[in-house]
């Protein structure tokens, strides 16, 4: 029985192996982080008492992604193909807006909403645009949030903002794109910072 039962055997042993064969590998993703350049704090201007935590901004399902997103024609969306930011755009937006509000320093104190600390005020942010777009065969990098100062305490809307930025790539290619997004979130970042200054500046001081 066991002569028999050999032949069978081997015959289903080459059949599961030539299907294991057959499956789709799993894609390899090079995974980017969001460039910044190194900011010195700002020394030279005085810096107001308030609190402000930093909420991630909001987006649509399409941004709120790890997926490096393009509009290549058109209003053609798709996504760079093999790569990854290392987290979802609006967590990437939101850690390199606090980390600009702790190197200009002039903010009392800055958080993040994942910790819910009590503060003074309140960024909350619609992220609108966070993708690379080709106009005349170039690419460019393009930013839109909308910003919007909150009284801590009673959540009331005291100011608010469209900040839109446009950042050329030096080429084509997939790091030089990369390379893009951190300048143009730096640029963002510091017009957020100066207008959430100004904007505290005439707040009545507590």
């Amino acid at each position: 029985m066991t002569r028999h039962l050999l032949p069978s055997l081997l015959v289903m042993s080459c059949a599961l192996l030539s299907a294991c064969s057959i499956l789709p590998k799993s894609e390899e993703l090079d995974i980017y982080q969001l460039p910044t350049k190194v900011a010195v704090a700002n020394t030279s201007q005085a810096g107001v008492p308030w609190s402000l935590r930093v909420s991630k901004p909001l987006a649509s399902q399409l941004l709120d992604s790890t997926r490096i997103a393009v509009l290549p024609e058109g209003d053609r969306i798709s996504a760079y193909k093999g790569v990854r930011w290392s987290d979802r755009a609006p967590v990437l937006l939101r850690d390199r807006l606090i980390e600009a509000f702790l190197q200009d320093g002039r903010m009392a104190a800055v958080s993040s909403d994942t910790s819910r600390l009590q503060s003074d005020l309140e960024l909350v942010t619609d992220l609108r645009a966070f993708q690379s777009e080709y106009r005349d065969g170039q690419p460019q990098v393009h930013l839109v949030l909308d910003a919007k100062l909150v009284n801590g305490g009673t959540q009331r809307i005291l100011v608010s903002e469209r900040f839109d930025v446009r950042q050329a790539s030096a080429d084509a290619s997939v790091p030089a794109v990369v390379r893009a997004f951190g300048q143009a979130a730096d640029q963002l970042s510091e017009q957020v910072v100066q207008w959430s200054l100004r904007q505290s500046e005439r707040l009545p001081r507590p």
